[in-house]
């Protein structure tokens, strides 16, 4: 196989550098996951690059799926030596292997969200810090952040700037003690622990450093701060470090992406090669000029301007709705009309939105519409309840010390263990500074304060659910997966629990789940037990909401506008193009955040390769009159002459006029500091400062009680003056 055929002279140009750092900047639909590909096989079977020395980095499970069928449908059976994964699926892998080194167990437990905010909820209540004062998920998001930037407690706590920090700074302590008791790891440490191996085990590094002698990254635009350490650490010992990406499309800052990786690698590795993707794959020129002219604003970018030999295409559709629920109607009859008049399959549209929230009234029209819909982003699989629990039991059958998981299950199926004798057993637990199951390895040698805290009948329960997981612990080291998840549904008595209990109405589709991880499982049964496991709940613990995306159900996909990022549709519609929705009302005082979501906007309309929607809606939420979309005013009008399958006259541009104003239209404030008003939602509250702009004024409203300080656009906001 010829492995340059098919390439054009960029894509020709990146694939033949191989040596040195190499910049490939690539545009939406340039074929970026092609040209990784073909540059692998060609370091293979034209440079003699021996595939196990190369390193290929992806950010999500779903792209290292489609780049692993591409380098092995080029380079067959020695493509499985390549390392190609997800940078916390690979991190995950040499924390097994060598996490020893820093303390970290290989029988690690990875924590989820859920359980990252069950540990933060302990450190907290542990303080005596109140959590309605306290918000567990901002806490830990602060922590996240931290661990991103590679800022450890003690590091953090040094660099203390306010009230909150101090308490995030307690707090971040603790949760990482409650970790270790643990012998779990969240989704940061995964990075943030690599990092610390490294820096601290010099031989441990040169061993990785030797092994990948190239190392690929993707989507680089998207990297923070220990993901850009841990590339350069990879890349160390030769240099030869190729990152793909496009600043155009960096919408994760929220993340702790950083998009000054991507803009700075030139000056970081002076002597980069640099090479543009322009040539676009999917999409009409039409609409790769509609997003051009959106994103063209930003001033952090490289500038590139996309062409395509699929023609001009149709012109972009722009419409207005009364409401969110005339959008919603109008969606719906469109697509209707699409499926009916132009022969498109549902599958073939795609509805975007800013935030989940809007998928409401989309919903509930798709319902009266009959039209079928798959929503990205709603209860993902593994985070059901019947699979959760399954899967606590196979995590304590590869750590017993993992208590988030012990608790979740000690009394599923009901034992006739309560929520008291729970709490004694954990309070027992943090006074002896152990784990829970080494309490129950107590209390089944006969501890006798510990036994003074129960009847007799709980004893008896805890040590028979003792009992139990300790035949669990001993069948995960001999049995293969899928007959280890069936020892513990028979010994645990989970399928009398599910198909039995009345308080399951919906049985049958929780015990389908239960069968369906059994057949998930078996994929993982040639493995030795120990690493089967191990596999399989790091798998599972990396799964996000666009790896259970599956494209081949005919329905209409309604998804947010930061989950759709690698996806594409003939036909996109993305609704919500308003003031203070998209761009968001929080993006108005941060010019940086604004840029971004000018990015989120051009990735939107990228997704599409036929045709393309902007849609609003006059009045959104409370009924007062909203403003359009500034991305909308810059779209060039000769773009836009477009008109929907459901109408029979041409839509009209939107105008961008400024917002109606509750003072009769002066362009003095309409309210000033002090001024006494009320929202019908947060109640009482005294306006801190009114700014006008172009299209609306922004006012800052300190309210009484939790609501606090909020930014409120008067456009959307009904005030009313209460005095003055």
């Amino acid at each position: 196989m010829d492995i340059l055929q098919g390439l054009n002279n960029a894509q020709h140009r990146a694939v033949e550098t191989t040596n040195g750092p190499l910049l490939i900047l690539a545009g939406p639909g340039s074929g970026k996951t092609r040209v990784i590909a073909h540059r692998i096989a060609y370091l293979v079977t034209e440079a003699g690059v021996p595939p196990y020395r190369i390193l290929a980095v992806t950010f999500t499970n779903k792209a290292a799926k489609e780049m692993q069928e591409r380098v092995y449908s080029l380079l067959g059976e020695p493509a499985r030596d390549i390392t190609l994964g997800t940078f916390h699926a690979i991190c995950s892998r040499i924390l097994r292997v060598d996490g020893e080194h820093i303390g970290i167990p290989r029988s690690f437990a990875i924590y989820d969200d859920d359980d990252q905010i069950v540990v933060i909820k302990q450190a907290l209540v542990e303080m005596g810090l109140e959590l309605k004062r306290n918000p567990p998920r901002a806490v830990l998001s602060a922590i996240s952040r931290a661990k991103s930037e590679l800022i450890t407690p003690e590091a953090y706590n040094n660099q203390i700037g306010s009230y909150f920090e101090e308490i995030v700074a307690r707090v971040y302590n603790r949760y990482q003690e409650l970790l270790e008791v643990n012998s779990a790891v969240d989704f940061d440490d995964l990075l943030m622990k690599v990092v610390e191996l490294f820096r601290e085990r010099s031989d441990i590094l040169e061993k990785y450093q030797q092994r990948y002698h190239y190392v690929h990254v993707d989507e680089f635009q998207d990297t923070n701060i220990a993901q850009y350490v841990l590339a350069r650490q990879f890349a160390g010992g030769h240099g030869n470090i190729c990152v793909v990406g496009d600043p155009d499309q960096s919408i994760y800052s929220w993340r702790s992406a950083d998009i000054r990786n991507i803009l700075n690698f030139e000056r970081d590795f002076p002597n980069a090669t640099v090479v543009y993707l322009e040539q676009n794959y999917r999409s009409t020129q039409t609409i790769l000029d509609g997003a051009h002219s959106v994103i063209s604003a930003n001033r952090q970018r490289k500038d590139k301007k996309l062409w395509t030999e699929k023609g001009e295409g149709l012109p972009l559709v722009i419409h207005e709705s009364m409401s969110e629920d005339d959008e919603a109607e109008f969606v719906a009859k469109e697509i209707e009309a699409l499926a009916r008049q132009e022969h498109y399959p549902l599958s073939a549209c795609a509805v975007m939105y800013r935030t989940n929230a809007q998928s409401r009234p989309l919903e509930d029209v798709f319902v009266r519409h009959s039209l079928p819909y798959r929503l990205v982003g709603g209860t993902r699989f593994y985070e059901r309840r019947e699979v959760k629990d399954l899967l606590a039991f196979l995590r304590l059958a590869q750590n017993p010390f993992d208590s988030i998981a012990l608790m979740r299950i000690i009394n599923v199926p009901p034992r006739g263990i309560g929520q008291r004798s729970l709490e004694e057993l954990s309070a027992f637990a943090r006074r002896r500074d152990i784990p829970p199951y080494a309490a129950l390895q107590l209390l089944g040698d006969g501890d006798e304060e510990l036994t003074g805290l129960f009847q007799a009948r709980v004893v008896s329960a805890l040590q028979r659910f003792l009992e139990m997981l300790n035949g669990l612990i001993r069948d995960s080291r001999q049995l293969p997966l899928s007959r280890l998840v069936i020892s513990i549904i028979e010994s645990s008595g989970y399928r009398d629990y599910i198909l039995k209990d009345e308080r399951f109405a919906d049985s049958i589709e929780r015990w389908e789940n239960i069968e369906q991880i059994c057949t998930v499982a078996a994929q993982y049964d040639e493995l030795d037990p120990i690493e089967g496991l191990a596999r399989f709940l790091e798998d599972v613990a990396l799964v996000t909401d666009i790896d259970e995306y599956d494209e081949r159900s005919d329905a209409v996909t309604l998804i947010t506008l930061h989950a759709a990022k690698g996806l594409e549709f003939q036909i996109v519609f993305i609704v919500g193009m308003e003031e203070g929705v998209l761009p968001h009302i929080r993006s108005f005082d941060e010019p940086a955040q604004m840029e971004e979501e000018r990015r989120l906007c051009y990735v939107g309309m990228t997704r599409a390769k036929e045709r393309l929607y902007l849609v609003r809606a006059f009045k959104r939420g409370f009924g007062m009159p909203a403003v359009a979309s500034r991305f909308l005013k810059d779209v060039p009008v000769g773009l836009v002459s477009g008109r929907p399958l459901t109408s029979s006259r041409p839509v009209q541009r939107v105008a961008i006029q400024p917002a109606p104003v509750t003072n009769g239209g002066s362009s003095s404030p309409a309210f000033v500091a002090g001024d006494r008003v009320r929202h019908p939602r947060f109640g009482n509250g005294v306006v801190v400062s009114c700014q006008i702009d172009v299209h609306d004024q922004m006012v800052t409203v300190a309210f009484k009680g939790d609501a606090g300080v909020k930014k409120l656009l008067l456009s959307m906001a009904p005030l009313e003056l209460v005095n003055r």
